[in-house]
């Protein structure tokens, strides 16, 4: 298949991760004839920079901003933006809304166009619900928020709790995690354990820029609001819960709602196969 013809899917990861968490998706999509770019943002997965050096959302943003500035005239992506990555595809359409076939939330926060984009995050700020309030990065650029995880028979150390958020920590810990973690079975619990091993290795500390993005005007509606959008619900999540990102559609309706039953916050690592093709389903629809 000549890459031309191929739909360009830009998979876009949230606070803490980098492009290496699409992993599972990314190989299936891109074996299922797609192209897939999966950038890692400022400071973020292999970016050298630390995250002082960061100032800004639209600096933090600017890794996904470049790929857009660098399509030819007429060539349009779909953008896929998991968790606080939503923020960062909502910035993109509003630059970039020429060039974005359809932006998809995925468990992500999702700003209107008549209030701060701030407000999505204000509002889960102070909530158990959402555990990414991160901490200053210290001295050495390590991240502040771990703990380890031990359970029947496996240690974690080190675990960034924003991984799966500290609820989901804890069911792992009381030896709940079938239960609770999306219903995962024995097989499939070995592999969400070498998940957490994974990104124990790879997180790195992040930031919701807060204070900057309560700076930034409502996105437009002729540009941002143009976009044609995408919700990816994960009924299990527990760190955007279902009734949050259902909240975040009332404000800002979208094109279509797509529901990943057993999903929780991470579902490019507990349902690879199901989230993928339900992006191929939406790059059909909408590229």
């Amino acid at each position: 298949m000549d890459a031309d013809s191929r739909t360009h899917i830009i998979l876009v990861h949230g606070a803490c991760h980098g492009a290496w968490c699409w992993f599972k998706v990314a190989t299936r999509l891109s074996s299922a004839g797609h192209r897939i770019t999966t950038p890692d943002l400022a400071a973020s997965g292999v970016d050298p920079r630390p995250l002082r050096e960061v100032p800004t959302f639209r600096d933090y943003t600017q890794p996904l901003l470049d790929i857009l500035a660098s399509l030819p005239p007429g060539e349009k992506a779909v953008l896929v933006g998991h968790s606080l990555g939503g923020m960062n595809i909502a910035l993109a359409s509003e630059l970039f809304p020429e060039k974005v076939a359809a932006a998809v939330f995925l468990a992500a926060f999702m700003p209107d166009h008549t209030l701060r984009p701030s407000h999505v995050l204000e509002r889960v700020k102070s909530a158990d619900m959402m555990d990414t309030e991160i901490k200053p990065q210290d001295p050495e650029g390590k991240a502040a928020n771990i703990l380890p995880v031990r359970a029947a028979g496996h240690t974690t150390e080190g675990l960034p709790v924003v991984f799966f958020r500290v609820i989901l920590v804890r069911s792992i810990a009381t030896g709940e995690a079938e239960r609770k973690v999306c219903g995962f079975s024995n097989r499939v619990a070995g592999t969400m354990w070498q998940d957490l091993t994974l990104g124990a290795s790879l997180m790195r500390v992040s930031s919701l820029f807060l204070e900057d993005l309560e700076l930034q005007q409502p996105y437009s509606e002729d540009r941002y609001g143009s976009v044609r959008k995408v919700y990816i619900v994960c009924k299990e999540d527990l760190a955007i819960i279902e009734a949050y990102q259902r909240w975040m559609m009332e404000k800002n309706p979208v094109q279509e709602v797509k529901e990943l039953d057993g999903a929780d916050h991470m579902a490019m690592l507990s349902r690879p196969d199901e989230l993928a093709h339900c992006l191929t389903n939406i790059a059909k629809k909408y590229a």
